[in-house]
């Protein structure tokens, strides 16, 4: 059996590990529930979107290869751009798809357009920006730059984003999903791109979490009168 000073070590060691990463634990914990308690496709804000979209289908469209590209094609996409058809070629530049022309930038009145038929048609549009640089932390991180920020006149501080070279609908945010975002960060323990499962922190809390657990178990173990009685 361990003796009485070294029960009582390990549960200075129980009791001190507990407090430091309970508050981790609290956060795992209410993270864990919103994510289980959530429908996902709402968190995209699918029920903000025009989910009867159609791309549109478009007719006598000039061959990509009579298009001015010195470096050749490498990828190519088709944008819809307010009713016209355009070839983004090589993630880099867009080309009318008509007679060639390229075409550096969308306007806002475009980028309402693709928001128009992208967006639930009951909602009113509050005002249009333009984001040239977001911060690590921004909701339209990691996404094409610059952007048109479309805000929508909604309890939900609703936003679509318009990426401005390629005129592509990049995405939607409201406030279900900024509180996914924080709780995701809370719960990879990723503070600065929130999407990391390997960072030194998450490591170190998941084997301080380990060492609780089994601490508490040897403690049982060692405290135990039945294993007591067992011993003797």
């Amino acid at each position: 059996m361990v003796n009485r000073h070294t029960a009582q070590k390990i549960r200075k060691i129980h009791r001190y590990l507990g407090i430091f990463i309970g508050i981790q634990f609290l956060f795992w914990t209410i993270s864990g529930l919103y994510f289980s308690w959530t429908d996902i496709d709402d968190i995209h804000g699918d029920q903000f979107k025009n989910m009867e979209y159609q791309p549109k289908a478009f007719n006598n469209l000039m061959s990509p290869s009579q298009l001015n590209t010195p470096k050749g094609i490498r990828e190519i996409e088709i944008r819809d751009i307010n009713g016209q058809p355009y070839y983004w070629i090589n993630k880099t530049q867009l080309f009318s798809a008509i007679d060639g022309r390229p075409k550096n930038n969308i306007t806002k009145e475009e980028a309402l357009a693709i928001a128009e038929i992208r967006m639930a048609p009951d909602l009113k549009v509050g005002s249009i920006e333009k984001v040239n640089e977001v911060g690590k932390h921004h909701e339209y991180r990691e996404r094409l730059l610059p952007a048109y920020v479309i805000t929508y006149e909604h309890d939900e501080t609703l936003k679509a984003y318009i990426s401005i070279s390629d005129g592509k609908f990049q995405t939607v945010r409201h406030r279900s999903w900024r509180w996914f975002d924080f709780l995701w960060m809370t719960h990879t323990m990723d503070y600065e791109s929130r999407d990391d499962f390997n960072t030194i922190v998450l490591r170190v809390f998941s084997l301080l979490g380990l060492i609780t657990v089994l601490s508490g178990f040897l403690l049982w173990y060692t405290s135990s009168p039945t294993i007591r009685k067992i011993g003797k």
